[in-house]
């Protein structure tokens, strides 16, 4: 709050001049009059639309309030008089004023809600301010609280005066300092603002746990119970610490007086330095250490002199409250305010008194009062001095007639027999000789809980008691033992001159900003004392705020809320949320103003929103009302849309006339200047413009009188409750309780019995808030999205998703849901969409800045609230998760999981949620997190509202937090903790299968012995654990006996999966206060994992600097700009050479983020990922959406580093572990980013010279760190050819440069995996993303192999985006030689089903080319289509690529394999519990008809099939294919166990070694079944099969032969094997002295893919479970004559026949298509099909036909069938029904052998151009080819380019562009093989 703090130099005469003019103001008025007046006078109302806006303040003139801001400033120590000058402060500021005039040195760190202070001093410092010694304090930022402490301790025994400011935990950590000053009798003052200790949670909040935790420190204990006694009594404290040699506590109650706002009279540093004892202060620096007069202190003392020396000071102790009390006497004397150790107030005959101590004697003072009022005999006996506890002054204050005592204290000390203060003072009566009073002692306002009048009089009604209860409660309703006192009625002790107001507002929306501006403003410019006091949620921006203003003639002393009586006189709504929420108008007063902030201005629309208690409300108290957009005023101005501070402001001042409105908007022009004049000239133009804004935009409503009796309708209802839907899950019963009551401010109304002791919450109640705080949210457009999931990795609310839905959740979903079919082989027949939760959204648009296919914009909420809130319920609670269709540990496949943290309290744009989210998707569902205090413990653990939550199974996050510093020792223990009880676990699962085997216990059975033999097999892999517990759990709980060990297994079921241990916290625990404990932990062995979410600040206590805060950045507590470098956290890391580090940013590169955290999680050590968390406390001129830009622009300038260090690859690696993941960096990078974040512009404005010395320094340090990390991750090849070339020499030899262009990592992989065959071939070799190479360096290379995969709708990848930019630029004039030494090879990793289908990989190809590159390689092109997806193409263009490069051969040697194979003996428990082969991804379905389509005996064998998928979970939609996984034919398994010498009986028992493969093998199966269901035995040997057999050939003539064959010179021979179409088990049989293990075939052979058949059916017209395709028989003659036949359709033809044996079960799987089908059948379809391309067009064809069976209006379908003959023309009955039932309007045969010139289908396209014209270009229709690749597609293409160009008259430009944007929309799908 010193922001309100003037610097401007002393003008006594002027103050004086305004203090004399000010005092000549009328006091007779006040506001209520005022506020009356001006509603009475100004307003005029409409009774025709409810509303009339309000007339706008006067233009800004020089007035006589602007002239007393100028002249009155607590910084102006000649001020010579007291009573001439007030100001509006909180009592932070206070403390800090008189700290800095009296210390030498500060050591300062930030702790709410201290953090002030120590800021305040700062600005005092950088401001150039001199304290009373005429110097500027020295204040230095610790790293934590202990460390402020003992520097404290330092400066004090350097003979330095100091101070510091602390309260809580933090207070708690110098306790073993403050026990030495006071030993060591040194002076000190610490200042703190009392609050809780966290004991079964965290509060920040105000009581006196922690002042009553250090009081046997022997410092003394001196209480302020207001602002201005923080002033005043401060001063006390510092003066009587010097005289009497003893360090002081100087506390006030934290958030209530250190916060708020009232009107305190400064004491000048004048008469500060009139009070200094100097003579104490030169004894005190004598006694300094000095080598001019050397003594030794701290020393150790034996027990013979120990006892003595420390009663020897006593005589110090004992001359405190003497001390103290002359001190309070001087300072009155020069303040005329007067103040006692222990101070009466009330009745001098009084019989009942009170003894409190801080802020709620104010309170009880206006208690007294009142009760006096009404005769009663009451008073209250304040407590300053609490420590030394002085009896005799004590006994002198309280009156004689006093019969009972209640003490109150504002503590709780668990198990103690009294609590201090009442302690004290029945020691100080008993001491006393007094014993005929009634002492009794209770508790109060712990966590801030409210003391309001009717509190105290309770108080005081317990001691009317015949037998006055003690030990007692007040102001809770303690049910379970019954300590609470009764509570009576509110108490009005409000002087009736005093106006209160009330504000709900939203944190982040600048309310309480604004309204501390105007408690300032009326405090010091009207003749109205000012209070303000803010209640703040404990969640971050965005929860809700209510600001308590009171102004009055009179000074104010009710120290708590507003209360329903006598009620607010004005009251605001900032946020239409609040309407249906809080019971606002409860506590407004009869006839009061009460303004919303909402876009509804008629009564009509007030009664569709306001619900109908609030109409009654409004009605009832007779208030009047107003209306306001403040969100459309702030955006008018160019203020982001929640910045409504000033509007809302504007109209307070305008509507309460307290000020003139000239001088009203000069004080707030004002004001804006100091709150935002550092931002930028742009915001402090907008906040001026809001206020003059403001006043147009106000409508005072004149509301009828039947809201006196009206009801709610059925749209007022849903304001009360508007996410709920039909969907929508039933909210739980802690929610219900807990949630809704802190949500809606009435926790207070819980009763004790409601809580579970110890703290421990269920988590999940995020889902039930619906804070509804957005203005615009995202909406999806289906048809731009790619699928990527992006948008859902980086929201930080998790409020955007991504859904896949079946065919039954497609057919129930919501009208106007939008849905695409699921692209990627993994998600046939599924659907895909993105989902929104538009109540849940913050609106920071972080997803729509990530978005690279713009398929996201903004939309207002509302829309999306009306439109989508639906869908979105739908998605989240009836669309099953399908979180085991992709990799989990991939970017795309962790999107499709569960997030188990959702709807956080962070705030709007938050760079760190994102981070946890990702993580609890990887790895929630068995996450234990340590949790550091800070933003991750606010918005990740505030009571009631967990974001965190369970999967379907009922696991989630397990959450602790302990203190701010010890968060990795308490992660270490956790993890420790899990180690051991599983370990312990593990033995009991041993003890119990070799108990239960032999025969000492109760058998248990074969079932649980078999899992948890297998448990035991893979106890070490978590995920594989976590597939078997289910089924563990079930037997074990299914287990009838109950022996030992099996006690044992089940008491310690809960870690049969091994938690994965997070340790969380932020920069200020990591790099400061914790980093000691982080540093041990990292050093040790230990399994766990750290993330520190560096928001290089303290962001959760206002972003003050820590050691993570860069150099040259303006912080709190660094106002003149940070002078000191980043501490480099992860280089200190990887000095331990045992943990795993990295360095990640999320948007910057979401694979490498993903890619860390998988390795940091699977590395068995300790592991530590810093990841760069943007904060919207720095400031960034784009606002909430930044996230993405700040994250990227950080990684490319080198501002923060992407790498990642694994020391189980040091001397096995060739950079020893260290991967740099961001080479290259660019300086105007560098330059962008900096400008766009205030904290470094602020510093660039205020002193320009000074910002550019700290940031250019900034800059070079960190690309000097960036250089040194780029040497690290060379190889030593490729530093010394860095080297040369720095220092001009020339480089030679050979050498291959890979380099990649990747979004998801697959490039990078297959890049890599080049790099490593180049060097296992013995060739020089390097590997860098594009974005890593310069276009400069690009002629130094003599080979470049490309591999590049295309993003979205063929753009760059997202690794290669700024090399592209630069390349274009460049080739718009590079010479065409520019190349000509370069050899080059372009490979591509894309998927066909998109139109720009390896677009970037040919845009780099042809560059390479068009710069005189050499060709190598023809362009390869990887489809993910293929069932091996790109590894199809790849394996036959690497081994020519490889040949065409002359790379030498690889090693002549194999690799050891990568599994271990071992036969089990047939008793092995493992071998008699065989389980059948069930194909990853395959589900039972069953075959029931089989018939041919053509004439018996017809050369070709067309088949059509029919399967049953009941129960298979399986639903497909048109264009989809159905796979079926084949089995080799028995011949070929015969041969194949012949030639490895085997029975087919033998029991494999398969153990990963070093396997990378995606689907794990069954770790036990039969040899039979490896070679009959697994392995492809009988498909076409890769080159590299026939590597394997070269080098396990013993024959010499077969290994020549082999040899050859693997050479260049032998391609020829190769080609003709191919030809041949040798199968691998016929190689084996051909060169049979090749003695391959089956660990190698399980390397070399592929396992069976699922063949892949398009559907030739309908869902919808025969229903969902009966599924058709269409198959030819393939068939081929090889070079040798014989016949060969495919596998999957030899064994359809051959080996399954239904007719024969009924329905057959097989095992197959959807496969979604890239087809896109219209969203109406009205949409004309053009069907081209060839052959068994006929099967789609079936389906499209029979799901029109259904449609139009049910009603719907279709539109006309032209078919256009080829084949060789009528023969093939499958179907052809059924399609003539469908052509004379009107569904197919159209049939064109081409049917090529029927006629003597062949007539193909284009032919006949062409033929019909016009009715392709008609369909397609007239009717907007649809084209659907299918059928064999080659020739026909562009030949199709071309037909239908000439119909529009030819029948349409459009160019030839047109007609392309028109085909091309139909392929483009979808409007133009292809389906060829």
């Amino acid at each position: 709050f010193s922001s309100l703090l003037s610097f401007g130099p002393p003008c006594e005469s002027a103050l004086d001049s305004a203090t004399s003019q000010c005092r000549t103001m009328s006091k007779s008025g006040n506001v209520s009059k005022a506020l009356s007046r001006a509603f009475g006078s100004t307003v005029q109302t409409s009774a025709e639309s409810g509303a009339q806006h309000v007339p706008k303040m006067g233009a800004a003139q020089p007035s006589f309030a602007k002239k007393i801001r100028a002249s009155r400033s607590i910084d102006m120590p000649s001020l010579y008089h007291e009573g001439k000058s007030e100001r509006a402060v909180d009592g932070n500021t206070a403390a800090a004023h008189v700290a800095y005039a009296m210390s030498d040195v500060s050591f300062i760190y930030p702790i709410s809600p201290s953090t002030s202070m120590g800021e305040t001093m700062d600005k005092f410092a950088t401001a150039g301010r001199n304290n009373v010694f005429g110097q500027q304090v020295k204040v230095r930022q610790m790293q934590s609280e202990l460390g402020s402490a003992g520097a404290v301790h330092g400066a004090l025994s350097g003979g330095a005066l100091c101070t510091t400011f602390t309260a809580s935990q933090g207070l708690l950590l110098m306790i073993p300092n403050m026990y030495l000053l006071a030993g060591e009798l040194l002076p000190a003052v610490f200042h703190v603002s009392a609050r809780a200790l966290a004991r079964q949670s965290l509060s920040i909040f105000c009581d006196h746990s922690d002042v009553m935790a250090v009081r046997t420190t022997g410092c003394a204990l001196l209480s302020a119970h207001n602002p201005q006694e923080v002033m005043d009594l401060g001063l006390v404290a510092h003066l009587a610490s010097l005289k009497s040699s003893v360090p002081f506590v100087h506390f006030f109650d934290g958030t209530r007086t250190s916060g708020v706002i009232e009107c305190v009279k400064p004491i000048p540093y004048s008469t500060m330095k009139s009070l200094v004892p100097w003579d104490e202060l030169d004894a005190f620096r004598q006694r300094g250490l000095n080598p001019q007069h050397p003594i030794m202190r701290g020393m150790g003392q034996d027990p013979q002199i120990y006892y003595q020396s420390a009663v020897s000071a006593n005589k110090y102790y004992d001359s405190v409250p003497g001390i103290v009390q002359q001190t309070m006497d001087q300072v009155a004397a020069v303040t005329g305010r007067s103040y006692k150790l222990f101070e009466y107030y009330g009745d001098p005959q009084a019989e009942r008194a009170v003894v409190i101590m801080g802020s709620a004697a104010k309170t009880a003072e206006e208690t007294v009062d009142y009760l006096r009022a009404r005769g009663e005999k009451v008073g209250i006996l304040k407590v300053r001095l609490f420590r030394p506890f002085s009896t005799e002054h004590f006994l002198a204050e309280l009156p004689h007639s006093v019969k009972a005592i209640a003490v109150l204290d504002r503590t709780k000390e668990d198990l103690a027999p009294s609590l201090p203060l009442h302690a004290d003072v029945v020691t100080a009566l008993s001491e006393g000789g007094v014993f005929n009073k009634t002492v009794v002692g209770g508790n109060y306002g712990l966590g801030s809980k409210e003391f309001a009048p009717k509190h105290v009089k309770a108080v005081f009604d317990n001691l009317s008691e015949k037998v006055p209860k003690t030990h007692f409660t007040v102001g809770i309703n303690d049910d379970v033992t019954q300590t609470s006192l009764p509570m009576g009625p509110t108490i009005d002790c409000i002087d009736p001159g005093t106006t209160q107001a009330i504000f709900f507002g939203l944190g982040s929306d600048g309310t309480v900003g604004a309204n501390k501006a105007a408690a300032a403003i009326i405090g010091e410019r009207t003749e109205f004392y000012s209070q303000g006091h803010f209640n703040y949620s404990s969640q971050k921006a965005g929860a809700s705020t209510v600001s308590h203003l009171r102004f009055g003639p009179k000074p104010i002393r009710s120290e708590y809320e507003i209360e329903d009586s006598p009620g607010a006189d004005y009251l605001a709504c900032h946020h239409t949320s609040f309407l249906g929420k809080f019971d606002m108008l409860s506590k407004a007063r009869q006839g009061g103003v009460f303004v919303v902030n909402c876009p509804w201005k008629t009564i009509e629309e007030l009664d569709q929103m306001f619900p109908a208690k609030l109409r009654r409300q409004i009605a009832e108290k007779k208030v009047d009302l107003y209306t306001i957009d403040a969100h459309a005023v702030a955006t008018s101005v160019g203020l982001p849309a929640k910045r409504i501070n000033q509007v809302m402001q504007a109209t307070f001042f305008n509507l309460s006339g307290i000020l003139p409105p000239d001088d009203a908007k000069a004080q707030l022009e004002a004001a804006i200047d100091r709150m935002y004049g550092k931002k930028s000239p742009d915001i402090v133009r907008s906040n001026k413009a809001a206020l003059a804004a403001a006043p147009e935009g106000l409508n005072k409503i004149a509301y009828p009188a039947s809201w006196l009796t009206c009801e709610d309708n059925e749209a007022s209802l849903r304001v009360l409750n508007p996410s709920l839907t039909q969907y929508s899950k039933p909210i739980d019963e802690f929610s219900e309780t807990f949630l809704r009551a802190i949500d809606s401010r009435t926790g207070d109304e819980l009763s004790v019995s409601a809580f579970v002791p110890g703290g421990t919450t269920p988590i999940g109640q995020s889902a039930f808030q619906k804070r509804s705080l957005a203005e615009e949210v995202p909406v999806w457009i289906p048809d731009n999205c790619t699928q990527c999931n992006l948008c859902a990795v980086v929201c930080p609310h998790a409020v955007i998703r991504p859904f896949l839905l079946d065919k039954k959740e497609m057919e129930a979903k919501p009208e106007g849901y939008m849905a695409r079919k699921a692209k990627g082989g993994e998600l046939g027949g599924l659907n895909y969409t993105i989902q929104l939760a538009p109540f849940d959204c913050t609106g920071c648009a972080v997803c729509v800045e990530m978005c690279p296919d713009d398929a996201l914009v903004m939309e207002p909420q509302k829309f999306s609230q009306d439109s989508f809130n639906e869908h979105w319920e739908y998605s989240l609670n009836q669309v099953s998760i399908k979180d085991n269709l992709m990799d989990k540990y991939t970017v795309k496949g962790s999107q499709f999981q569960d997030p188990l943290m959702e709807f956080s309290g962070a705030c709007s744009g938050c760079g760190e949620t994102p981070y946890v989210k990702l993580l609890t998707q990887m790895f929630g569902d068995r996450m234990v997190i340590a949790n550091s205090s800070g933003c991750s413990s606010v918005w990740g653990g505030s009571y009631g509202l967990s974001p965190f939550k369970k999967n379907r199974f009922g696991q989630g996050p397990a959450w602790a937090r302990s203190l701010f510093e010890d968060t990795a020792e308490y992660g270490l223990g956790m993890a420790l903790g899990s180690q051991q009880r599983r370990e312990r676990l593990i033995e009991d699962v041993k003890e119990l299968v070799d108990e239960a085997s032999s025969g000492g216990i109760e058998p248990i059975s074969d079932q649980l012995m078999v899992i948890l033999q297998r448990w035991l097999d893979v106890v070490g892999d978590a995920d594989k654990c976590s597939v078997l517990l289910p089924e563990i759990k079930r037997l074990l709980a299914a287990e009838q006996g109950d022996a030992s060990p099996l006690q044992a297994v089940r008491r310690g079921e809960d870690m049969f999966v091994a938690p994965s241990h997070w340790i969380i916290g932020g920069d200020g625990w990591a790099y400061d206060i914790g980093f000691g404990g982080l540093d041990h932990v990292l050093a040790t062995s230990q399994n766990v994992n750290i993330l520190v979410l560096d928001t290089e600040g303290y962001s959760n206590t206002g972003a003050q600097i820590s050691k993570a805060t860069p150099k040259g950045a303006t912080m709190k507590m660094a106002a003149g700009g940070n002078k000191a470098k980043k501490k480099d956290l992860g280089a200190i890391a990887m000095m331990h050479e045992n943990a795993y580090v990295a360095s990640v940013s999320l948007a910057a590169d979401v694979n490498q983020t993903v890619k860390a955290f998988r390795e940091a999680e699977a590395y068995q050590g300790p592991s530590i990922v810093i990841a760069y968390a943007t904060c919207v406390d720095w400031g960034h001129r784009h606002g909430d959406k930044a996230m993405v830009q700040q994250q990227v622009q950080a990684v490319e300038s080198g501002y923060w580093p992407l790498y990642r260090f694994d020391p189980a690859q040091m001397g096995t690696s060739e950079n020893n572990g260290f991967h740099l993941d961001n080479k290259r960096i660019c300086d105007k990078t560098m330059s962008e980013f900096v400008k766009n974040e205030n904290r470094f512009t602020s510093l660039q404005r205020s002193a320009p010279e000074h910002a550019k010395m700290l940031q250019s320094s900034m800059v070079e340090e960190f690309n000097q760190r960036h250089e040194t990390r780029k040497r690290r991750a060379m190889t030593d090849e490729d530093l010394l050819e860095y080297l040369k070339k720095q220092m001009g020499e020339s480089v030679t030899g050979e050498r291959v440069t890979v380099l990649y262009g990747t979004d998801t990592g697959n490039a990078e992989m297959v890049a890599k995996n080049f790099q490593f065959e180049f060097k296992r071939r013995g060739m020089k070799a390097k590997c860098l993303s594009f974005n890593d190479v310069a276009i400069a360096d690009l002629p130094d290379e003599s080979k470049v192999l490309a591999i590049v995969a295309t993003a979205g709708q063929g753009e760059m990848p997202k690794s290669a985006v700024k090399f592209w930019q630069g390349m274009e630029t460049f080739m718009e004039t590079a010479p065409a030689d520019y190349l000509k030494d370069t050899k080059f090879a372009v490979f591509g990793l894309g998927d066909s089903s998109y139109v720009f289908f390896n677009e970037a990989a040919r845009k780099i190809d042809e560059a390479f080319e068009k710069l005189g590159a050499e060709r190598v390689m023809e362009l390869g092109q990887g489809d993910d289509q293929h069932a091996g997806r790109y590894d199809t193409e790849l394996e036959e263009w690497s081994p020519d690529f490889y040949d065409n490069i002359e790379a030498p051969p690889p090693p002549q040697e194999l690799s050891p394999p990568s599994h271990l194979v071992e036969i089990l003996p047939a008793t092995d428990a493992k071998a008699a519990k065989l389980e059948p082969f069930i194909p990853h991804g395959g589900k039972p379905v069953k075959m029931t008809v089989k018939r041919t389509t053509v004439p018996e005996g017809y050369e070709r064998a067309i088949d059509h099939f029919e399967f049953d998928l009941t129960g298979s979970g399986l639903s497909y939609d048109q264009g989809d294919s159905l796979g079926l996984w084949p089995s080799n034919s028995e011949e070929q398994v015969e041969l194949c166990l012949s030639a490895m010498n085997l029975t087919g009986d033998e029991i494999l028992n398969l153990q990963p070694i070093d396997s990378n493969r995606s689907v794990p093998l069954p770790q036990v199966i039969s040899a039979r079944t490896l070679f009959t269901e697994v392995l492809d035995i009988g498909g076409w040997p890769k080159r590299r099969f026939y590597e394997m057999l070269k080098l396990s050939a013993t024959d010499p003539a077969e290994k020549e032969e082999l040899e050859h064959l693997c050479t260049k010179e032998g391609k020829k021979e190769y080609q003709a094997y191919a030809e041949e179409s040798y199968t691998y088990v016929e190689l084996l049989q051909k060169f049979p002295s090749a003695k391959v293990t089956i660990g190698n075939l399980l390397d070399y052979i592929p396992d069976i893919k699922p063949r892949l058949y398009s559907i030739a059916s309908s869902s919808r017209f025969h229903g969902d479970n009966e599924c058709h395709l269409c198959i030819i028989k393939n068939e081929w003659t090889a070079t040798s004559g014989r016949n060969c036949v495919g596998l999957s359709t030899r064994w359809l033809s051959d080996d399954l026949l239904p007719e024969k044996v009924g329905d057959i079960s097989l095992r197959a799987c959807v496969h979604p298509s890239a087809v896109t089908m219209p969203e109406t059948h009205k949409t004309p379809m053009v069907m081209v099909a060839l052959g068994t391309g006929i099967a789609p067009m079936r389906a499209f064809i029979e799901e029109r036909a259904a449609a139009k069976k049910d009603g719907e209006e279709c539109g006309p379908m032209a078919l256009f069938f080829g084949a060789r003959n009528r023969q093939e023309y499958s179907y052809e009955a059924e399609f003539e029904e469908f052509r004379k039932n009107g569904v197919l309007t159209n049939i064109v045969l081409a049917l090529s052998r029927e006629q003597k010139e062949k007539i193909y289908v284009t032919h006949r396209l062409q033929q019909e151009k016009q009715m392709v014209y008609d369909l397609i270009h007239e009717g907007n229709g649809n084209l659907y080819l299918c059928g064999p690749g080659g020739n026909v597609p562009p030949q199709v293409r071309q037909a239908v380019v000439d119909s529009i160009k030819d029948c349409g008259g459009h160019s030839a430009e047109y007609a392309e562009q028109y085909v091309q944007d139909m392929q483009i929309t979808g409007r133009y799908n292809v389906e060829a093989w």
